[in-house]
């Protein structure tokens, strides 16, 4: 196999593969994928129904936090996705673009260039939405995006009842409001989850120009000078180095970037020194982590619930026609919403799974459903840190979520608008009992409830952001060649689910590194 290459990019989740297929469009330039995990081949990725059943497999890297102290100490899962596709492999598959304040607020914070305007032309052109081109849509690009196939009884319920409750109908999140309650959009072809790997990498795949690398862990970029000059990787059992003739582009996600770069000797000097690691550049990388907080309420319900999905016959339908429960993400309706009575910027996303969630890790024992209440906008702020020299090692990960008193007051509130919701009459009339509630509104009995069940919501972002560690044409602060190109580069986490956002910064990224106009 050849060992140079215009382009070497490292990880092939939603960002990579969106590079990949992009930059080798010129069949001038040669590009050069890399992917710790394998190939995305279980059947349990194409199966909407099914994603719960990838974690802790070898399409996990199976992340934990440190102790967190705004979680009463508990450590939590941090899932993230390894092999083709990415976290988009195992994710939820919400289509969900933030809020237009966001991208707004980028281009005052370290990244100009990167406004609304700027953003939703890379929204539209990445997807390809059923419902039609419109202003905000698009229907020629590569993402499927799709109103989903099935929505439990219970969650139409949670529509009415959220209606009653006050809030209104939203028909699309991602149009001209995302405020309102309403049906998510989903990223899924027919019935099947269309994760980015599906939409960009594979149709490409025989690409002459493109080499895709599985099973590669990249153990340090080279950097002669201050120029980055390619990778080593271990695969197969052997070190080589793959030289990059033009660039270097990090998308390893927000945990792997950090660790990739202050692997290499771009971080912080002191933390670098520690593991014996010299600094290149001192950089604040894996400072400022940032991630959406979830606190679940759940009620037992006497209407069957999700938690029978899976019959016999569930599955033939699903295999003849590609419809039914399996074609679910379970979370198939929910709401934005303000604690702070703004119109236009919510902080607070609610989903509403027509099953009981305690774990997210074990399965449910009674009928009933849950609303999981996300902080959407928060002043905490974690850090990525090294937990050894050794590539192999996992980072340490500090979210550090729920660490301000103006978030706690925002969760709180929006646990009280959940449970506000879950008393109106239409979900009312079907619960039982309560099954995972604070046992009052007072702020003890909130605190105590989101320290024992609260995790995040697996969003990461920011932990090499614009303006700090890269600057706005996502090229690292002091090195040449070199550039970072994944959730990490947000200035701040956006308001909603990060995959979609993820898939238009690379299409903009690809713009940018083939000096086409953005």
């Amino acid at each position: 196999m050849r060992s140079s290459f215009d382009y070497v990019i490292v990880g092939a989740g939603s960002a990579g593969c969106v590079l990949a297929a992009r930059l080798s469009e010129d069949p001038n330039v040669s590009v050069a994928l890399l992917e710790a995990g394998d190939e995305d081949s279980a059947p349990e990725i194409r199966i909407p129904a099914a994603t719960l059943q990838l974690a802790k497999t070898k399409y996990d890297w199976d992340f934990y936090s440190e102790s967190e102290p705004g979680l009463g100490g508990r450590s939590v899962p941090l899932a993230r996705g390894k092999g083709l596709g990415g976290t988009s492999s195992i994710n939820a598959m919400v289509y969900m673009r933030g809020n237009p304040t966001d991208f707004d607020n980028w281009g005052t914070d370290g990244a100009p260039g990167w406004s609304y305007n700027d953003m939703l032309r890379y929204f539209i052109k990445s997807e390809n939405n059923e419902r039609g081109a419109s202003k905000y849509h698009g229907s020629s690009g590569p993402l499927s995006v799709q109103n989903a196939r099935y929505v439990h009884p219970l969650s139409e319920r949670f529509i009415e009842a959220a209606k009653q409750a006050g809030h209104a109908y939203n028909e699309d999140f991602n149009g001209a409001s995302q405020m309102g309650v309403g049906h998510f959009q989903v990223t899924q072809r027919d019935g099947e989850r269309c994760s980015v790997a599906d939409a960009y990498l594979h149709p490409v795949r025989k690409r002459p120009n493109l080499h895709v690398l599985t099973g590669a862990l990249v153990l340090r970029i080279q950097i002669e000078g201050r120029r980055a000059t390619g990778v080593t990787i271990f695969r197969c059992g052997n070190e080589e180095t793959l030289r990059a003739e033009r660039e270097v582009i990090l998308s390893a996600g927000t945990y792997g970037s950090p660790q990739t770069l202050m692997l290499s000797g771009i971080g912080p000097a002191a933390q670098l020194k520690a593991f014996n690691i010299a600094p290149i550049v001192d950089l604040p990388v894996g400072e400022d982590l940032q991630d959406h907080v979830l606190a679940p309420v759940g009620y037992r319900s006497d209407e069957r619930s999700f938690m029978h999905a899976g019959s016999a016959e569930d599955v033939a339908l699903y295999m003849t026609k590609k419809q039914g429960p399996l074609t679910s993400n379970v979370i198939g309706t929910g709401a934005f919403l303000s604690t702070k009575d703004e119109r236009s910027v919510p902080d607070v996303e609610l989903y509403m799974a027509p099953v009981l969630i305690s774990d997210i890790n074990s399965p449910p024992s009674a009928d009933g459903f849950s609303i999981a209440v996300s902080l959407i906008e928060t002043s905490s702020r974690g850090k990525v840190m090294l937990r050894s020299a050794r590539p192999d090692a996992k980072p340490r990960l500090l979210t550090n979520v729920l660490t301000t008193a103006d978030d706690e007051r925002r969760i709180f509130a929006g646990i009280k608008a959940a449970m506000h919701i879950a008393r109106q009459p239409k979900l009312a009339e079907v619960c039982v009992s309560d099954f995972l509630v604070p046992k009052s509104e007072s702020d003890s009995d909130m605190r105590d409830h989101v320290r024992k069940f609260a995790m995040t919501d697996r969003h990461p972002a920011s932990t090499c952001g614009m303006g700090r560690v890269v600057n706005s044409e996502l090229k690292v602060l002091g090195v040449d060649g070199l550039r970072v190109v994944d959730a990490s580069v947000m200035p701040t986490v956006a308001r909603g689910n990060l995959n979609a956002i993820v898939v238009a910064i690379a299409e903009k990224a690809s713009d940018l590194i083939a000096g086409r106009r953005s």
